[in-house]
């Protein structure tokens, strides 16, 4: 076999194959000696088959079927052994490829065009200044999460009279133009609203102050202006139903319920950090403190990462890609969405591969290494934070390992969870290697620097 490999402007690489009949014969020989052992061919004994017969039936199929192989093999293998950093999959040369006759012997001449990753330096020394956004805990934090605990142990408890945010339920009724309940008219008896949550405000005044066993009389297509969804929920009838719905309802109100707030007490800090782990709201309040430094830094970690990029983008300048080619390698792999597809995406794309390859180069450099158990921490540390979404900040450790065990058993789980944990790595090590200039920020301020993104 015969490779040669050429690559004048460094970016779009031909690559010649030539394959020799003595690169394949002896496998497709052998290959076709099993078929015959196994052929079941009407006139011949299992194994007489005779192997002229063999040959016309299966020879070609075979040779194509070796042939590719050898083509994956000795491709891939020369690739890696010269180090060409290909970018996507190597395509057909529509120029130079020929037409190739497997049914006649002789050489094989195949041409694939190969998209190189241009050459660039990344590189960062204590000489390159990216800023830490530290984000401080502050009281309004520790406060919030303090209500959040609350409003997530608390109940609902039975009310006599309406207030804030607080759920009715009753017998709603449709009525006519005189004011009395319709014959046939539209109703449900056990309506649940909560006037909070109407749009328009004169209709939710309607139920300031109201009281168990009141009737109100109010609108539902005006409290709920263009929401037929909302009104069809409220009924229980299919959202065609009150397209052209106009009428009034009475709601004769059964049941107030008011969301009570768990109190500040022991009870609440055993069921957040455990039994006794904290003994007073001094302690808890330092507890959550604690609790969400962790969180913080991660953000200013994704910031810290998001501003490297930009500053890696601009410190690298303008790449030359191999752009052609790589449009025909994005439309091979996007065929169902077509062309402009590719033209819409191909800019986006253009950027994302730059990040991954200067990326690739930083990790290089700083030795970066992600073994399992960094896969397995960063799946539990996911599981964890969703947990605390809900309130739960004590869950055990065993429970995040069943958890997390469950989810590294699908394949485009573990493709995140790894990228996520090379990040991590890498923004770990490069905080120690540029000078980082440290800017305090508040929460609120932190985020309006994230939306301004």
């Amino acid at each position: 076999m015969k490779i040669t490999f050429d690559c004048p402007d460094k970016i779009n690489g031909i690559m010649t194959m030539v394959i020799e009949p003595a690169d394949y014969q002896e496998k497709v020989e052998k290959t076709l000696k099993d078929y015959r052992k196994k052929a079941q061919v009407p006139g011949f004994r299992p194994g007489q088959v005779p192997m002229g017969l063999i040959k016309r039936q299966y020879g070609t199929a075979v040779k194509v079927e070796e042939v590719n192989r050898l083509i994956s093999e000795k491709l891939y293998g020369y690739i890696q052994e010269n180090k060409i950093q290909m970018l996507g999959e190597p395509l057909p040369n529509q120029e130079k490829q020929k037409p190739q006759d497997f049914e006649k012997e002789g050489d094989l001449e195949f041409v694939f065009d190969i998209a190189v990753a241009p050459e660039m330096k990344a590189e960062l020394t204590a000489k390159d200044k990216i800023t830490y956004y530290d984000i401080k805990v502050d009281d309004k934090l520790v406060d919030d999460q303090v209500q959040m605990y609350c409003s997530q142990a608390g109940e609902f408890k039975e009310a006599e009279t309406f207030s804030g945010n607080d759920t009715l339920t009753g017998e709603l009724r449709e009525l006519d133009k005189k004011g009395n309940t319709k014959e046939d008219g539209l109703s449900n008896e056990a309506a649940m609203i909560m006037p909070a949550y109407i749009k328009e405000e004169k209709q939710r005044k309607l139920f300031d102050g109201a009281k168990k066993g009141d009737i109100i009389t109010f609108n539902p297509k005006k409290a709920y202006p263009d929401n037929d969804a909302e009104v069809a929920a409220l009924l229980k009838v299919q959202k065609d139903d009150v397209k052209d719905l106009k009428s009034d309802f009475s709601y004769q109100i059964n049941e107030i319920r008011h969301f009570q707030p768990a109190e500040l007490n022991q009870q609440l800090f055993d069921r957040v950090f455990g039994e006794g782990t904290v003994k007073d709201e001094k302690a808890f309040r330092e507890k959550i403190a604690e609790t969400i430094k962790p969180q913080l830094e991660s953000n200013s970690d994704y910031k810290f990462l998001l501003d490297l990029r930009a500053y890696m983008e601009k410190k690298v300048g303008e790449v030359t890609f191999p752009e052609a080619l790589l449009k025909r390698v994005m439309l091979q792999n996007n065929q169902d969405k077509g062309a402009d597809y590719v033209e819409k995406n191909f800019e986006g794309s253009i950027k994302e591969l730059k990040w991954h390859l200067i990326k690739e180069q930083l990790v290089a450099a700083n030795e970066i290494k992600v073994e399992d158990a960094d896969v397995k921490a960063i799946a539990k540390d996911a599981i964890r934070q969703q947990f605390a979404q809900y309130g739960m900040s004590n869950v055990p450790d065993d429970v995040l390992e069943n958890y997390a065990a469950e989810q590294l058993k699908k394949r485009e789980n573990i493709d995140g969870f790894v990228d996520r944990a090379v990040d991590q790595k890498l923004v770990e090590k490069l905080k120690t290697v540029v000078k980082l200039t440290k800017k305090e920020v508040s929460l609120e301020d932190f985020n309006k620097m994230m939306q301004e993104k």
